[in-house]
């Protein structure tokens, strides 16, 4: 019984370590709020220049629960492409109180055609190609993760 009771903690805590990305930065915590519930996310933070323009190129495809989060300073309207990018994404634009601006899904690989917001952003999020079809996400959609201030 004492045994039981001094592995529990033990146990706990390591079924509660956050996953790591390739370079072993922990990944953040994403809910993305859709009219089939809530979908969770772990994601990559792109949040300075070098890291926003690599961005998901070279990359193996990404996971059904993995993502990339590009933040930026200011609310603008956004424009990605695929240059380097071997697996096909689908590019979501978020405002900055987390709301889904637009979807552009499955973006062509390797594509150097750039793919409008079609609204100002502050964020956006790469996913798997197919993912937000599969969780029915859709523009006007919540985006829970500690960048976006949904009151501000």
């Amino acid at each position: 019984m004492l045994a039981a009771m001094l592995l529990a903690p033990l146990t706990a805590c390591a079924g509660a370590q956050t996953p790591k990305d390739a370079t072993g930065r922990p990944l953040e915590p994403l809910t993305i709020v859709t009219a089939t519930g809530e979908h969770e996310f772990w994601v990559e933070i792109a949040d300075e220049e070098p890291e926003r323009q690599r961005g998901m190129m070279f990359r193996e495809p990404l996971a059904d629960d993995r993502g990339m989060l590009f933040e930026f300073p200011d609310v603008a309207e956004r424009a990605f492409w695929m240059r380097n990018t071997p697996s096909s994404l689908d590019i979501i634009y978020i405002d900055p109180r987390g709301r889904i601006v637009s979807i552009a899904a499955h973006a062509v690989p390797f594509s150097e055609i750039t793919i409008p917001s079609r609204g100002a952003a502050s964020g956006v999020l790469e996913l798997r190609a197919g993912r937000a079809e599969e969780i029915g996400a859709r523009a006007g959609d919540q985006v829970r993760h500690e960048f976006f201030r949904p009151g501000g």
